[in-house]
């Protein structure tokens, strides 16, 4: 088995530093250190702000108005480059499949793989009139940091070695054998210019431009052992947002139209080598495929997703394919028969006969069992990975939800006052630290004090008070792929949901939190209903969660009622549609008491996976702003239990809380 653990950026300083000569070696240990880099966490704009959204026909438009000739591709237009100049570059003619400039169809920025220009859509339109009036463009500048990386990169390449030429022959084989590559050859290491690191004992994997000319960036892999695990630590210069490393890119012909993505680069070494077919590996795996790729994917008619052995990278691989056009694409399923590429090749398996049975990613509006049989059978054999992703900081929530999944709604409620923004904002950064790609939309508090909150509760403890920590917890906590909507206060439904349209196509995103509903609903004029509004903007969100494969938590006030009584389902703000479309429904109790603050409990009412219900308790600790369940919760479970009228279940052994089937 392996493990992967991305660590960017905290080993590239040091390393460096030592690779200009300024420091002393290192190892792996030093992955534990803080980072000086400084950036700022991506917000996503507001779509009515200064670039509003495009469509693709308005983009077609634009360019036959402007006398531009284009083409169709599979996620691209093709144009002619704005860019290229000089008798050295002529222009292909019209309808060539040469053409360098390519538009996203969905967002309208653009990249000139002849001269690596990019921008968006204004951008382009900006160098459209310019050259109309006779502005000969200069090109656009890389940003300094992206320089600075490249600088950064190519000291640490220059002090690694390649692999078959360490003097020591048993260092190689042991090398290679940490990695688990000792069956891959050095031909294939040195056609892809793999190299070694002995100092910090990592694989080094290049970042060249499409040309294969110049160095932009690396990646450095470390291993290692723990029993029968391999645990890999990834970092990557520029940071992970910047690294756009399509590996392999270069060693791709013209004339190639077909290509296997896989997760990692040492799958797509061993499939090369296994098969001879032309395979590339994305920068980030399963976690996130960036458009600003697709481009370099345009020449392909024929793409397999090979991303790995779980049920997570078969759902990432299915999202990818819509980016692709899923009438190109074909996936691997993952299964004991048809594990990761580098597993497949070092258990000598045939990964030809495997890609051939590779399943394709289109489907019909209506299909039999027969076409659904394969997927069921995966559901069935992989029941944990099917729960979804565990929650590190509430085991009593995996035990009743069984985990996170992706295109359901879940809705939340709680008290005023009883802390229902900092609990769903330390439920939502649980599982972004597991890599769960996390939008939030905060309509209530702005993102500045929601940060801080999280910053607060990412550490575990109060910085205000230790403000020298600042920086390494906050160049950790950027590490992590969160992002903020711009938005605050009310907002029509529309902007919303377009917002989050984009987050999903730029940064595959796979949970959504809107906090709140209420705060939503002052633009909306549908009617003067407003329990009718409320309906639609929920089942917005349901279509929504559905459409997208993303998981939605919505944030609902629940109706004015008697302090003194325990909310229920039915305390939900607005008509019993929300309740109805909601695949989890969490209700955070706050039991005032005379003597004291009073006790929070965090209530499962509904769980349409598979029927857990049930109620454990939460303990705030005020100086982190995060809840944890006591040990002891089983006397006071039953109290809350035998006050709301119910007789006192069981706890089942192992656990603090009760649960039972709806």
């Amino acid at each position: 088995g392996w493990t992967l653990l991305r660590t960017p950026l905290r080993l590239l300083p040091a390393l460096t530093a030592w690779a200009r000569g300024w420091g002393a070696p290192l190892g792996l240990g030093i992955l534990a250190g803080p980072s000086r880099r400084h950036y700022k966490k991506e917000m996503l704009p507001a779509s009515e702000g200064p670039m509003p959204p495009v469509t693709v026909t308005e983009i077609r438009q634009y360019l036959r108005a402007q006398g531009i000739p284009f083409h169709d591709g599979y996620s691209c237009l093709h144009a002619p480059s704005l860019f290229v100049e000089g008798p050295g570059e002529p222009q292909p003619p019209a309808g060539s499949t040469r053409y360098t400039l390519f538009i996203d169809k969905t967002t309208g920025s653009f990249v000139c793989t002849a001269t690596l220009a990019e921008g968006t859509w204004q951008d382009f339109q900006a160098s459209v009139e310019l050259k109309h009036k006779g502005v000969r463009h200069a090109g656009l500048e890389q940003l300094d940091g992206v320089d600075q990386a490249g600088e950064d990169a190519r000291h640490i390449w220059d002090r690694a070695l390649p692999l078959w030429e360490l003097l020591d022959e048993e260092e190689t084989r042991t090398a290679k054998a940490m990695f688990g590559i000792s069956k891959v050859s050095d031909a294939t290491l040195k056609r892809f210019r793999v190299r070694y690191l002995r100092t910090a004992r990592t694989l080094v994997f290049p970042w060249f431009s499409p040309r294969g000319t110049g160095l932009k960036g690396l990646k450095l892999l470390g291993a290692k052992c723990q029993g029968d695990t391999v645990l890999y630590v990834e970092n990557t210069l520029p940071r992970p947002s910047a690294y756009h490393n399509l590996f392999g890119l270069p060693l791709i012909g013209r004339r190639d139209t077909e290509v296997v993505l896989t997760g990692r680069e040492l799958d797509t070494l061993a499939l090369y080598q296994a098969t001879g077919l032309p395979s590339l590996s994305l920068p980030r795996g399963a976690t996130c495929l960036p458009p600003a790729l697709l481009p370099y994917l345009e020449q392909f008619k024929r793409i397999i997703l090979w991303l790995g052995e779980d049920l997570r990278s078969w759902e990432a691989a299915k999202l990818f394919a819509r980016k692709l056009n899923l009438k190109r694409c074909s996936l691997v399923r993952p299964g004991d028969q048809q594990p990761r590429p580098l597993e497949a090749f070092t258990r000598g398996m045939n990964l030809s006969k495997i890609l051939r049975s590779a399943l394709p990613a289109g489907h019909k509006s209506i299909i039999s069992f027969r076409q659904l049989r394969n997927e069921v059978f995966g559901e069935l054999s992989n029941v944990e990975q099917v729960a979804g992703v565990k929650w590190a900081r509430f085991p009593e929530l995996n035990r009743l939800l069984k985990g996170h999944r992706k295109g359901e709604l879940t809705i939340f409620t709680g008290p005023t006052g009883s802390g229902k923004t900092t609990f769903i904002s330390e439920y939502a950064l649980d599982l972004c630290m597991q890599g769960v790609n996390t939008l939030w939309g905060s309509f209530e508090i702005n993102n500045v004090r929601l940060a801080k909150i999280m910053l607060t509760q990412f550490a575990v403890r109060r910085l205000e008070e230790q403000l020298n920590q600042f920086d390494e917890w906050a160049d950790k906590f950027e590490d992590l792929p969160l992002y903020f909507m711009t938005f605050h206060g009310h907002q029509s439904i529309k902007t919303v949901i377009e917002t989050m349209l984009h987050a999903v196509y730029m940064y595959d995103i796979s949970h959504v939190v809107i906090d709140n509903l209420q705060f939503m609903m002052g633009q909306e004029q549908l009617t003067v209903d407003r329990l009718a509004v409320q309906d639609y903007i929920v089942g917005a969100f349901r279509k929504f969660a559905t459409d997208n494969s993303c998981h939605v938590s919505l944030v609902i006030h629940p109706r004015k009622e008697d302090e003194e009584r325990e909310l229920q389902t039915a305390s939900i703000f607005g008509s019993a549609k929300a309740s109805q479309e909601a695949d989890n429904v969490l209700i955070l109790q706050d039991r005032k008491l005379v003597t004291g603050p009073g006790k929070r409990y965090l209530q499962v009412s509904k769980n349409r996976f598979d029927g857990d219900v049930g109620v454990f308790p939460l303990e705030f600790s005020k100086a982190s702003l995060t809840f944890s369940t006591p040990v002891k919760g089983k006397a006071r479970l039953k109290k809350v239990k035998d006050d709301n009228g119910a007789p006192p279940k069981q706890a089942p052994a192992g656990g603090s809380g009760a649960s039972k089937k709806q």
